[in-house]
């Protein structure tokens, strides 16, 4: 397991390089991701296509440095990349495009359309009895958008048990709380009345993230992450303001002696 706190430098570290990006809900991420990739997927980054991998869906794909600086460190490419971000030329495009970048599953960015992806790609996957499984990252923001309750209906109706939702619920969304924009509560009560099984854990605590992970059911899994938008930064929790611009220098060097 690597430390939390290599990857949200690395993920500050290139929005800065970059000069753009979306630190608050990379940030937000990281455990999540860190769980996924180290504990819970069956990967292997020297064979990044094998077909019985586990897949990732990004939906909430401006996370795409979280996700990058996860796969650099754990070895589908070298880290040297990250300070590409955003650069001309580069795979690591500001949304994720799965042609340009080893261990990418799925070309995201258009917020509420990873699940329903994920949803075919986990049908696809039973279809040919391949035991691959898909887990999917949800903004909670994105959470607004009705093409993700259309696909929420369908997966339990077609029994898609290999198919796990993760909602980032970080409560902060471009320009606003999620609350103020768009209330979604009662969430929990939601997903169940859709026929998911739910389970809510802190997003930052790997054994919650664990516990989590590791709900028995018959039901498609649905795990509502409470987290921080802009986690481990203090001027950047909870701050709507970082969801999508680059920090200066002085505040970079600021963000990481908070790191330390």
């Amino acid at each position: 397991m690597i430390p939390a706190k290599v990857i949200r430098e690395d993920i500050l570290r290139m929005i800065y390089s970059a000069g753009s990006g979306h630190p608050g809900g990379s940030l937000s991420l990281v455990e999540i991701l860190i769980h996924l990739y180290w504990k819970e997927m069956h990967i292997d980054p020297n064979n990044p296509t094998m077909s019985s991998r586990d897949r990732l869906v990004l939906s909430k794909g401006h996370g795409a440095p979280a996700l990058y600086s996860v796969l650099a460190r754990r070895g589908y490419f070298h880290p040297d990349k990250l300070n590409t971000l955003r650069k001309y030329s580069s795979g690591l495009q500001g949304h994720p495009h799965m042609q340009s970048l080893p261990g990418l599953d799925c070309s995201t960015g258009s917020l509420g359309q990873g699940l329903g992806i994920a949803a075919g790609m986990a049908l696809g996957l039973s279809i040919k009895n391949n035991p691959g499984r898909v887990f999917c990252i949800l903004g909670d923001g994105e959470l607004q958008e009705g093409s993700v309750w259309e696909s929420a209906m369908s997966v339990p109706a077609l029994k898609q048990t290999n198919l796990t939702v993760v909602v980032d619920r970080n409560h902060v969304q471009l320009d606003d709380t999620v609350s103020r924009v768009m209330p979604i509560e009662p969430l929990a009560e939601k997903w169940k009345a859709f026929g998911w099984e739910v389970a809510a854990c802190d997003g930052h605590d790997p054994d919650d993230l664990e516990r989590a992970f590791s709900t028995e059911t018959d039901r498609p899994l649905v795990i509502l992450a409470e987290t921080i938008k802009g986690k481990g930064v203090s001027f950047m929790e909870g701050q709507a303001s970082w969801h999508g611009k680059a920090p200066d220098h002085e505040q970079l060097q600021k963000a990481l002696e908070e790191l330390q």
